[in-house]
């Protein structure tokens, strides 16, 4: 009860800090229109300029102002008169994960009630395989049950003998936080295992590819005990070289930064989360966001970061077209990510996946690859081969 009480009162007030935030913007571009004006008239409107300003700041900070006392009254009352929280039902989760992709690096630094951390759920009881699943931005671990259909954990456990382990994490955060925090508590969860452990396979829908790469890297980096046991890393949809949706957000809040008018639009796009900035060229470790600006227009080149030794890595890639050499499956991929960085390639890097490893799907889509019939069909004949 107390965590949904936090829980409301931090949604109210940020939807309120929200709207004063919009205040504030609206009166930056009025403040840039209205200089650009002033300016064109010469030193004879001084006097009118003067006092357009005093009124202007007056009005929009008191709007500011007044938005953030009520979001804090309306905070307590809801919580008074028993507002229901969003990880209430499924689909308040799901605006949650939303949220948490959106600005959950800030939640995470304010110690919000709105972050959703990052926990483990095992589905099942402990057998010696395990399948961890990682979805991914936006998503939650409800998200593997789009469609209705069975999940894939559900299916690998009753045809395989897997348990399904899911990960549930803000996928705000920069995915080498998220790799780190999974990789302790992986090792934590799996040095109690029940069972005596044969194989762990990591899989990850989008961003969650990243993050199993990540936690894996540094997991063995560390020498922990876990990662000697795991034979499969598969990613679903992951792009490995960047997405273009965060390649463009990150040019078009550059571009828009650049005139007074525009500012507070690009300001908006700058605000995106570290989560978000870090799919713009697939980063997976500290050193490709620690020290740097990452406003600058050409970022520095992303870390190189080898696949597990000792594991076999698998991926899927899809296309809205049947045939991927269609020029809108060139142009879209699977709608988010194109089918070269699925794949683990660009002009300059490569995974080095082997070809036997790698599935196309034409005809569908990014998120039809969180539960369809085909991906489980391979997943299935990959971990069958261990």
């Amino acid at each position: 009860m107390q965590r949904q009480t936090a829980e409301v009162r931090a949604l109210t007030q940020l939807g309120f800090d929200e709207i004063g935030g919009a205040v504030a913007g609206i009166g930056a571009i009025h403040q840039a229109i209205a200089d650009r004006v002033f300016g064109a008239t010469g030193p004879g409107a001084t006097p009118v300029r003067v006092a357009h300003d005093a009124v202007a700041r007056r009005v929009y900070g008191g709007l500011r102002l007044g938005a953030g006392t009520i979001g804090r009254g309306a905070g307590a009352v809801a919580t008074r008169v028993g507002v229901e929280p969003l990880s209430a039902s499924p689909s308040g989760s799901l605006a949650l994960g939303v949220l948490n992709g959106l600005i959950g690096d800030q939640l995470a630094r304010e110690g919000s009630a709105l972050d959703v951390g990052l926990t483990l759920r095992v589905a099942g009881p402990s057998t010696p395989r395990v399948a961890v699943f990682l979805h991914g931005l936006m998503e939650t671990d409800a998200s593997w049950a789009l469609g209705g259909r069975a999940t894939y954990g559900d299916r690998l456990a009753a045809d395989l003998g897997y348990t399904p382990v899911y990960v549930r994490y803000n996928t705000g955060r920069h995915v080498s936080e998220n790799g780190a925090t999974l990789a302790a508590e992986l090792g934590e969860l799996l040095a109690g295992w029940p069972a005596a452990l044969e194989s762990v396979a990591l899989i990850g829908h989008s961003m969650g590819g990243l993050v199993a790469r990540s936690a894996c890297h540094q997991a063995a980096a560390a020498d922990a005990e876990w990662v000697t046991h795991v034979r499969h890393v598969i990613s679903l949809g992951t792009p490995h070289m960047g997405a273009p949706l965060a390649q463009a957000a990150h040019w078009l809040s550059v571009a828009l930064n650049a005139l007074p008018e525009t500012r507070a639009f690009g300001a908006w796009l700058r605000r995106r989360s570290a989560g978000i900035r870090d799919l713009r060229q697939g980063s997976l470790v500290d050193e490709d966001w620690r020290d740097r600006d990452p406003g600058a227009l050409r970022g520095v080149a992303c870390a190189e970061v080898p696949l597990l030794p000792r594991a076999t890595h698998c991926f899927v890639s899809a296309t809205l077209t049947r045939d991927q050499g269609h020029p809108v499956a060139r142009l879209l991929g699977d709608v988010l990510v194109l089918v070269p960085s699925a794949a683990g390639r660009s002009r300059s890097r490569r995974l080095g996946f082997a070809e036997e490893d790698g599935r196309h799907l034409g005809g569908t889509h990014h998120l039809a690859l969180l539960n369809h019939p085909a991906v489980y069909d391979q997943l299935r004949a990959w971990l069958a081969r261990s």
